[in-house]
């Protein structure tokens, strides 16, 4: 009797141990599949993988990647997907990278991106195949909808390797949807302002950096003579970094370097009138294009962006200092005449200002131009004489 309820509590108590050893090794088998589970969904949520490329010592990168605070995917209860959002904390590395962009400098540099585009992107798809083609270069009208023919008839003087930019005076936008191309354009509107107020606000040149050339033009020019492809193949041939096409010599005519040479395919002097000109590569007689229909490099156009005065928004006097963006000036500034266009002098956005002292709307636009371009040549002018002046402080020549 005493054997037999001796080896009953025997078998009792190896059940008992065994069921407990069973019990505990489920319990660490369901703990380290849930560690690695975990683990994937932490790795693919968290930037840490991409903040290695930080230049950092290895000291801080071992305690950035131990300081990782892992937890639970979060389910969406309404669609039972997973989010992968983690709700942990990470603590950042310290970062100052002072080659980044102004205020920047506490970013890893493979995740800044300092300029950008006009390229229109769709809402679905994978980014990497939203364009089947990049423009490379840029076009831009300031427009009224009274001159949507002339603009249109332009437009179609462009091929698709050219981005189409409208900046709209008059406010109306909309009704621009009459033309195929307008859809696929990109349309800028404030009302009654210039062509130069647009380009200062809008044409910055981290946001145009992804163009060859830009072009800058009015709404009143006549293009039957002219193809943009081989007007780019001319300024490419001849290394022009700031153009213009030449002008129709029997209308709107104010400077002889702009008229079309019947004999050329290119000029970049000229000669004027008596006394107008004190070196022969100086404007008015080299060195020059008029801001009625220009084309910048974009090497060019980073350099005259930064001209451009917020206030002075006709931009009278700019052609006259262009020369300073490029060198020799002479040789990269020039007129493409065998793809000429004609100046129609149609004063549509001079009739958007307003009467002044008795001044009709055109005669007060009109008077404020010229007192700009006073003032911008003031601004020069003193902004050279204070250079000059601190070299000779700072004991330079």
């Amino acid at each position: 009797m005493y054997r037999s309820t001796f080896k009953r509590a025997n078998d009792s108590t190896r059940i008992l141990v065994t069921a407990i050893m069973g019990i505990a090794f489920g319990f660490f088998i369901g703990i380290s599949i849930s560690s690695v589970h975990l683990r994937k969904i932490s790795l693919l949520s968290s930037p840490v993988g991409n903040s290695f490329d930080v230049p950092v010592a290895e000291s801080e990168i071992d305690r950035f990647s131990a300081e990782v605070e892992r937890s639970p995917a979060v389910i969406d209860s309404s669609s039972g997907t997973k989010n992968l959002e983690v709700l942990g904390s990470i603590k950042l590395p310290k970062i100052f990278v002072a080659s980044n962009p102004r205020g920047a400098e506490s970013l890893p540099p493979g995740i800044v991106v300092s300029e950008s585009d006009f390229y229109l992107r769709r809402l679905w798809g994978e980014p990497s195949e939203d364009l089947k083609k990049k423009p490379k270069y840029l076009v831009t009208f300031t427009v009224g909808l009274e001159q949507r023919h002339n603009i249109n008839a332009a437009v179609k003087k462009f091929s698709d390797d050219f981005a189409i930019l409208l900046f709209h005076y008059d406010g109306r936008t909309s009704e621009w949807d009459q033309f195929e191309w307008s859809k696929k354009a990109i349309h800028v509107s404030a009302r009654k302002q210039t062509k130069w107020w647009y380009a200062k606000r809008f044409l910055h040149p981290d946001i145009v950096s992804a163009y060859e050339y830009i072009f800058i033009w009015d709404e009143d020019l006549g293009v039957e003579h002219f193809n943009a492809d081989k007007y780019i193949h001319l300024v490419k041939k001849y290394g022009l970094e700031i153009s213009q096409p030449g002008l129709e010599p029997n209308k709107g005519l104010t400077w002889e370097m702009t008229k079309r040479r019947g004999d050329k395919e290119v000029h970049m002097v000229t000669e004027e009138k008596p006394g107008w000109c004190s070196d022969p590569h100086l404007p008015p007689c080299a060195a020059f294009v008029e801001i009625m229909a220009p084309v910048f490099s974009r090497e060019a156009w980073r350099c005259v962006w930064h001209m451009i005065q917020n206030d002075l928004v006709h931009g009278w006097g700019l052609d006259f200092a262009l020369r300073r963006c490029v060198e020799p000036a002479h040789e990269k500034i020039g007129v493409i005449d065998s793809q000429w266009i004609v100046h129609q002098v149609i004063p549509s956005l001079g009739n958007q200002g307003e009467s002044d002292k008795g001044k009709k709307p055109w005669d007060s636009v009109r008077a404020r131009c010229k007192s700009e371009w006073a003032q911008f040549q003031v601004r020069l002018t003193n902004s050279d004489k204070a250079y000059l002046e601190g070299l000779k402080r700072n004991g330079k020549s």
